[in-house]
């Protein structure tokens, strides 16, 4: 593993898991409407918790486990002290996450932090070990349909993955990927399929009751199911070149995940506050209001990162972490270098 290198595969996952994200957090966030019966609103609502609802956050979640690894790995391979620094760099993330609460009560931050922290140990257990318990927890809380804590196994499988290298070495496993992910489809399907037949009581505007809490549930387990597949077939399309510099944006917008991610929320509130929208704005208008961020966001980052090195809260975050300044400006090379 280079120590400095980027791995831009889990950047485009990032910018991926970022755009799934916003979709459901906008409507509590706004307070939406309830979708009318046989309306699109209800037919989009349908559409967020078969296809979105918990589906991208694991994906976050498991990267952000990944990073766990990473991180820790390349500082004590330079000689500093990984423990300290990792410490230190939840902390920032916690203090992130604090104010961040106070505008968005589902945010993601604290609760990373105090995983984090939790799972610190397990950066030392063997890697095959890591995986089984993460598996093993993953399918008992996933019957449980626990969401919150769904975050431990996944992130801990983030850990084991960045122990396998596997994002290291995916470009040259792709008959392994496109394997994993047929399966993943084939599984997806199938958890799919039997959560949409409780789908069909939204049809009669009851959004809440026990089936449409099954509904629910059903999506929570099989979340992680239908993430691993996302996730295989965006790995595969980027093997295709073409494909990979019309997504470029989303590389940029996942290097500045973290900014982008709370600026997500500074942005539905602006719309909300500027349009008047709270209460006031249906399911389907924020999809609309979504799409606009995304234009607003990835512009933002790709112009951005042609000039810095970091996204603005990823450069605070990382000179609290270390104490000391990083270079902000992007190096140029002098000419004829």
């Amino acid at each position: 593993m280079e120590l400095n290198k980027r791995i831009d595969v889990i950047d485009y996952l990032r910018g991926f898991a970022l755009l799934g994200i916003i979709l459901v957090n906008i409507g509590p966030l706004l307070s939406a409407k309830t979708p009318a019966p046989h309306s699109l609103d209800a037919s989009y609502w349908r559409f967020l918790y078969l296809l979105v609802e918990g589906r991208f956050y694991t994906i976050f979640t498991f990267l952000f486990g990944v990073g766990f690894y990473i991180f820790i790995t390349r500082a004590n391979a330079k000689g500093k002290n990984g423990y300290v620094l990792f410490l230190r760099r939840i902390a920032v993330l916690f203090l992130f996450g604090l104010i961040h609460v106070q505008f968005h009560p589902g945010e993601a931050l604290t609760v990373y932090a105090a995983c984090g922290l939790i799972l610190l140990p397990f950066y030392k257990i063997n890697k095959a070990v890591n995986l089984i318990i993460g598996i093993g927890l993953l399918v008992i809380i996933g019957i449980s349909a626990i969401k919150i804590l769904m975050v431990i196994p996944v992130m801990l499988l983030g850990i084991a993955a960045g122990q396998f290298g596997l994002f290291e070495v995916v470009s040259k496993r792709i008959k392994q990927v496109a394997v994993f992910t047929v399966i993943m489809f084939g599984l997806s399907a199938i958890g799919l399929l039997y959560q949409y037949q409780y789908a069909l009581v939204l049809s009669e505007g009851v959004l809440f009751g026990r089936e449409a809490s099954r509904f629910i549930n059903i999506g929570i387990t099989i979340g992680p199911i239908v993430s691993a597949f996302y996730t295989g077939l965006l790995v595969l399309l980027l093997q295709i070149q073409i494909i990979q510099k019309l997504l470029s944006p989303l590389k940029s917008y996942g290097r500045m995940a973290l900014t982008n991610y709370l600026l997500q929320t500074m942005f539905i509130y602006l719309a909300g506050y500027t349009f008047n929208l709270f209460g006031r704005v249906s399911y389907i208008e924020t999809l609309y209001i979504c799409l606009a961020i995304y234009v607003i966001q990835m512009t933002f980052s790709v112009i951005w990162l042609r000039f810095f090195q970091y996204g603005p809260l990823e450069w605070i975050w990382r000179a609290i972490t270390y104490m000391k300044l990083p270079p902000m400006r992007r190096r140029t090379k002098a000419p004829g270098a």
